[in-house]
């Protein structure tokens, strides 16, 4: 998909566990992916909290699912609500980056690890 949609950037949101870090083992993982797909593709990532999507888009940080589809619904005039729900949150969260998209990750912000394997691509390409 990344290669026939060609991306500017792609926003992920961060993963949050409060109280059950299983629950998330699978989102963790695929936001993994996301980020090491963007990176071998030279493409910026933005990385957004859960509630700092929810105040972008409902004004509210703690709104419910709901709330987030009903405002998405609404902002982009859509006929009907999003399906699947899941639908919703990555509209909501295009939504925040297209708002708020000052998070993108540069060399000043990258983690460890990324800058590992930002510094290993470089070394392979030379």
């Amino acid at each position: 998909m990344l290669d026939e949609w060609t991306p500017d950037v792609i926003a992920v949101e961060r993963v949050f566990a409060q109280h059950n870090v299983r629950s998330v083992m699978g989102t963790a993982q695929v936001a993994g992916i996301a980020l090491l797909l963007a990176a071998e593709r030279g493409i910026p990532v933005a990385m957004h909290t859960p509630s700092e999507v929810k105040a972008a888009v409902t004004g509210y940080g703690k709104a419910d699912k709901a709330q987030v589809t009903a405002m998405i619904t609404k902002l982009l005039n859509l006929a009907a609500p999003p399906k699947p729900a899941d639908a919703a949150d990555a509209l909501a969260l295009a939504v925040c980056h297209a708002w708020r998209g000052s998070a993108l990750i540069t060399p000043a912000t990258e983690t460890p690890a990324q800058r590992a394997w930002r510094d290993a691509q470089n070394r392979a390409r030379s």
